[in-house]
This record gives structure tokens, sequence and C-alpha cells, in this order.
């Protein structure tokens, strides 16, 4: 096991410096925002006049450049969070364009449609008459000659940036600039929304400062630190921001509801935390990628390519040696390491999924996990870490364990 030591030192200092700039961004909206103690403190039953989520939703809204943000323990998933916000914004009759090809497994659920494989009435977008179409991906990445011909008949363009489990290239954030500034001069009225998962803080601007109208992620992705128990997040327009909190609790309620039972200070904090977080999981991966490739498998993004998300895929080619490098990871991990990762049926996918998370928080991939689609071409999907050491220990761990042992 071989690599460059010395080269991936210096892409281990482009992601401090990108840490450094975005960490006094947050601590510039904590201090605006006069982030307190006392905001810690919760509510309990509907959760009226809770001075510590409305001010925990402007500091989001601040950090992310929007007008406004939703930041709530009741969404149960980013793709939850996604899916208020489509909801919100589309109507019987609408026209959703993907703007980069298929989105990611459990969110075809919620479109609905030729994307589900769920017959029969299940509540998704189709079944409300919300007409769905997709800009394919044209050389691993979105098609910005397309894009503009295509949105024209749009009411709303979704933008996923993250990889998701298909081998392409995330989208970073001038390249989002460039795609949103093309759908809005092609169609003034349409509203762009990125699903944000896996990319806050990997780079120094969030969507809706590249143009965005709605951006969304879960809390225990990058954004929570490692240490949101659960939840996510919505943030942009004020007014569209709103139509998303009314399908999240209802009508006339919005974002007035939802208590925060005492748990206030874990987001607070792990916000503080998300871009120290984020660069010990991209650093992670970075030697990760740069491992792997000594060993000679095929790494993407390389170990020293420009990233915009925390995802690290490795091909194996073939299903043992990708479950034996996820089963690596579950026992190199502080919970859980003793279980033994195989291969199941999960809400929202379409196929078995072999999932690695031996994780203080369920799932929480701001932790080291790892999993895979056991389709060809079995592919890992690497993340997370929330410090370096114990995920270059994971990763080590799981590679000695390639060709057998586990």
């Amino acid at each position: 096991m071989e690599y460059d030591s010395a080269a991936l030192k210096d892409v281990h200092a482009l992601i401090d410096a990108v840490a450094e700039q975005n960490t006094a961004r947050v601590i510039d909206a904590f201090r605006r925002h006069r982030v307190s103690d006392a905001h810690f403190s919760g509510t309990t039953g509907y959760g009226y006049n809770d001075a510590g989520r409305d001010t925990l939703d402007a500091v989001m809204a601040d950090i992310m450049g929007a007008e406004a943000a939703l930041v709530r323990t009741q969404f149960a998933s980013g793709t939850h969070a996604i899916a208020c916000a489509l909801f919100g914004v589309l109507r019987p009759g609408g026209r959703l364009l993907s703007a980069a090809g298929t989105p990611y497994d459990t969110l075809r659920g919620v479109i609905g449609g030729a994307l589900s494989k769920d017959a029969g009435y299940t509540g998704s977008l189709s079944d409300i008459g919300v007409n769905y179409s997709e800009l394919p991906l044209k050389d691993g990445g979105p098609d910005l000659d397309g894009l503009e011909a295509a949105a024209a008949e749009a009411d709303a363009v979704f933008i996923q940036r993250s990889c998701g489990y298909e081998a392409r290239r995330a989208i970073d954030i001038d390249t989002l600039e460039r795609m949103t500034a093309l759908i809005h001069d092609a169609n003034p009225d349409a509203i762009t929304l990125v699903d944000n998962c896996y990319c806050e803080f990997v780079q120094t601007r969030e969507p809706c400062m590249a143009g965005a109208d709605l951006v969304m992620g879960s809390l225990i992705k990058n954004p929570g630190g490692g240490l949101a128990p659960a939840g996510g997040y919505i943030a942009g327009r004020a007014d569209l921001v709103s139509l998303a909190a009314a399908r999240l609790t209802a009508p006339g309620i919005g974002s007035e509801c939802g208590a925060t039972l005492g748990g206030g200070r874990l987001l607070y904090q792990g916000l503080f935390l998300a871009p120290h977080v984020t660069a010990q999981a991209l650093k992670t991966a970075v030697f990760a990628a740069a491992l792997l490739d000594s060993m000679g498998f095929r790494t993407e993004p390389a170990f020293d390519a420009p990233r915009a998300d925390t995802i690290q895929m490795i091909h194996f080619g073939e299903p043992e040696r990708l479950l034996r490098f996820c089963r690596g990871i579950q026992a190199a991990s502080p919970v859980d390491s003793f279980a033994r990762p195989e291969p199941g049926y999960m809400p929202g996918y379409g196929c078995p999924v072999v999932m690695a998370a031996g994780t203080f928080v369920q799932g929480g991939s701001a932790e080291l996990t790892c999993d895979a689609p056991m389709r060809e071409p079995y592919t890992a999907f690497l993340q997370g870490g929330m410090t370096y050491e114990a995920g270059k220990y994971g990763v080590l761990h799981a590679a000695s364990h390639i060709n057998g042992g586990m």
C-alpha cells in the first residue's frame, strides 16, 4: 500500500483553507444573531414562541446566503425535506424537470410515475398530476447545452449536486451558478431547487449564493457536524420556504410550530462544528482515493481532483471485494463493530443495499459510513469521518480485508 504522502498533505492543506473560511462565516452568523445559551433550552407541545428554533433558522439562512430557512428535527431525512420543498412549490398540472439526470433512489418514489416501482396510489407528485421530465447527463455531468431549452417548459427545476449512487461528477458551485443562470434566463418564473446533501461546506459558497431559489439537505450529514440527532433543513426565498413549511406542518401553521424538546444545543453546536467535520470527511475521502488507487482500484474523484461533495466512489467490479470492504469499515467503527453488514432491501431503494454504519447517530453520514447498491459495477460509496484519524484507521482496516478475511 503505497501512495504519495507529500501530495496528500498538499491536498489536505487546501481543504483546511476552505474550512477556515467556512468556519469564519459560521461564527460571524452566530455573532450577528446573538446566539446565547438561552437558545438551547427548547420547548414542548406546540412549540410556540421558540426563540431558539427561530434564531437557528435565522443563523442557517445567514450561513446559506438565503432570505429564510427552516431547520427542524421533524424532518425524517434529507429526502423528507426535499419532498416538502417539491410538494410546497408544485401544483397539479405543474412541470418538474430534473436537470442532472435521474435523481437518487429514495427520491424516485417521491416523484412517482415511471420512476417508481410501486404500483397504485402512493402519494407521489405523479399521483397529484405533476408532470416529470429529466435532462440526461452528458459526459458524466449536466448537459449545459440542452438545459436552456429544457428549462423553458418547466415550472420547477430540480438539481441534485452529489453523485448519489451514480458514477458521475458532483456539481461544483461554479457549474451550479451557470445552471441557475441558464434556467432563469430561459424561464424567469422557473423555481430552482437544489439537493445539497453531502455538499455543504465543501466549498466556500452555497447554492443560494449561486442563484438557487431553494436548497435542501439533511442534518445527519455535513451541516449537523456529527452531533445533530436527526432532521433536515430548507433555505432560500422566504415565500418558498413558507410554502415548504406548510407541507411539513399544515397550511396556516407553517414554521410557527414544532417543539425542540431541549435538543437545540446539539443542532447549534453541530452547525458550529460542521465546517471542521466536513474537512475531516474530505481528508478521509482523499486518503481513501489515494490508498485504493495505489492498490489498483479505480476511484472517483481522484485523490487530487477538485471536490464538490464528501462522497468517495471506489469501483470494485465484483461483489465479494465490495462486501469485504464495507464489512471492514463496520469492524473498525466505534459502535456496532461486531455487526456484519449484509445486503438487504431498504425503503426507497430499487435493489438490495449493503450499509456499513457503526455510528453514534443511526445512519449518520457525517460519521464514517460506506454503502453500496448490489448491482454492477459494484461501487462502494464512502463518506464521512468526524475525525481524520478515525477515518484513516477505518479505511486502512477495510483495505486490508479486501482480498479476504471478512
